[in-house]
């Protein structure tokens, strides 16, 4: 981000560990919307990639005469996503700003998965992303409302406690907790044209393979972002504490369903 004063830049610098979320996800599990447009031979950007594990996917669908190249501000993970994808010949990893993307109008799609909503100005950042879009490209985005999101049974009060902390936290840093449902309204205000919307929500069932690492990531979140929150006063330690060991708890014995409530929505850079 360029504004050297944007407190949710500051408030959303990757904690420890947070790595190994990032890792978890695939082009197939985390951004199906995009999975269903790509084709060989196209040109895509990837916003805030992380560590890189879905931009692997997009190289790899869209190859051999295709390219990915994936865009993030945090060096180190761009130092880990080279390393850990540097087998892979057509995918390009830059360390870069999501409100000035260091790049030219050339991309069939230019997309961003989970990262608007870490930004305090998300439009700024929408309309650098149409900007890297050759005329009639597309712009593809998959994001969070953090409100609507459901658990059975209700998870132990230390949780929720937290959860309504990370979300004051997160506005009092101008980040927009609703931001999927405000995306369709954003992508008109940035030009783009042939706007649709569709549902991504994420929807874990006990015994499925991977329910307990998905129910989880509250945990995670309260030992990684928790101890940001701590120090800017969101909550005790004490708080953050409870929040993580009893919600693992929770996710071993009683825990039956989450549905985390996103968003895809995709436009069109007119011609």
């Amino acid at each position: 981000m360029t504004a050297a004063g944007d407190v949710a830049r500051r408030r959303a610098e990757m904690p420890d560990g947070a790595r190994e979320i990032l890792d978890a996800r695939t082009l197939t599990s985390a951004h199906r919307r995009l999975a269903e447009v790509l084709a060989p031979g196209m040109r895509v950007l990837d916003v805030g990639c992380g560590t890189g594990a879905i931009t692997r996917g997009i190289a790899g669908a869209v190859a051999p005469r295709g390219c990915a190249v994936g865009i993030d501000q945090h060096s180190r993970f761009m130092a880990a996503a080279r390393r850990a994808h540097a087998d892979v010949p057509n995918l390009h990893f830059a360390v870069g700003d999501a409100y000035a993307l260091p790049v030219r109008p050339v991309f069939d799609i230019v997309s961003a998965a989970r990262v608007l909503n870490w930004l305090s100005a998300p439009l700024d950042a929408l309309r650098a992303m149409v900007g890297a879009a050759r005329p009639g490209g597309r712009v593809v985005v998959v994001d969070y409302n953090h409100r609507k999101i459901v658990w059975t049974p209700h998870p132990p009060a230390s949780m929720r406690a937290f959860y309504a902390a990370f979300l004051r936290w997160r506005t009092h840093a101008g980040m927009d907790n609703a931001i999927a449902d405000h995306l369709t309204e954003m992508f008109a205000a940035a030009g783009l044209i042939r706007i649709a919307a569709s549902a991504q929500h994420e929807a874990s069932h006990r015994g499925d393979p991977d329910f307990d690492r998905r129910v989880a990531v509250w945990a995670e979140v309260a030992s990684t972002r928790g101890h940001q929150m701590v120090s800017d006063g969101a909550l005790t330690e004490a708080q953050r504490a409870a929040a993580e060991a009893e919600h693992r708890i929770w996710v071993r014995d009683h825990a039956r369903t989450q549905t985390l409530y996103l968003l895809a929505v995709e436009g069109v850079r007119p011609a």
